[in-house]
């Protein structure tokens, strides 16, 4: 049995902001992905110090998504800063929806 693979690429440009195992490098929970900074393949990620709360998954903060230097994202993705400690997965990662208009991913 092979390993599933998946590609994440933002819509608009086609950039790949991620490419790893599907698994513990990006995990799928929720609908959204969780991606190990190994995985992300762009640096355009910001945060904008947005704070969030999750009853279970703890504190985040959202982050925007700069393309260009005249182009941003706003709230494109997310990272949990003070994480439940139970859900390791989530740690520190950069999450992104799945079903977010400007995300795009493929699973080979």
């Amino acid at each position: 049995m092979s390993k599933k693979n998946i590609r994440i690429r933002l819509r608009s440009s086609g950039t790949v902001i991620a490419e790893g195992p599907l698994g513990w490098g990006i995990t799928p929970f929720e609908g959204n992905f969780y991606i190990s900074p190994k995985f992300l393949k762009t640096a355009g990620f910001r945060a904008n110090y947005i704070p969030g709360l999750c009853i279970y998954k703890f504190l985040y903060v959202w982050m925007d998504y700069e393309v260009d230097s005249e182009t941003t994202i706003h709230n494109l993705g997310w990272k949990y800063w003070l994480p439940n400690p139970l859900l390791p997965f989530i740690w520190f990662r950069v999450a992104v929806a799945r079903r977010h208009p400007e995300i795009s991913y493929e699973e080979y």
